[in-house]
């Protein structure tokens, strides 16, 4: 009787399952967001602002250009949460955005 080899697991199923069975999947999903900022809010925001860190209860906050920009974009928040938040399991609940020197790293 010849035992039959489990069948190879892909890197990508396996990084899969070790992050749900550790409780990860909502901390990369709301990591992600910082990831793909720019293509989630658009080049115009995008240019103005900078999101700095997203906390595991769903806080994102975001350094702003200006004063006025930041007023501009806390009015625009739902907006912006229902685009951040669409197919995420790892949700943004809130939006801090803080008027300051945008830093931005080596491209």
């Amino acid at each position: 009787m010849t035992q039959k080899k489990p069948e190879p697991t892909s890197l990508a199923d396996a990084l899969t399952s070790y992050l749900k069975q550790a409780g990860l999947v909502k901390r990369v999903q709301q990591a992600g967001i910082i990831e793909e900022w720019a293509e989630l809010v658009g080049p115009q925001i995008a240019m103005v602002t900078a999101p700095e860190s997203v906390t595991p209860d769903g806080i994102l906050r975001v350094r702003v250009a200006t004063a006025p920009w930041a007023s501009e974009l806390s009015l625009m928040s739902p907006k912006i949460l229902a685009r951040l938040n669409a197919g995420r399991s790892g949700r943004v609940k809130e939006i801090r955005w803080v008027p300051g020197q945008i830093h931005r790293g080596p491209v």
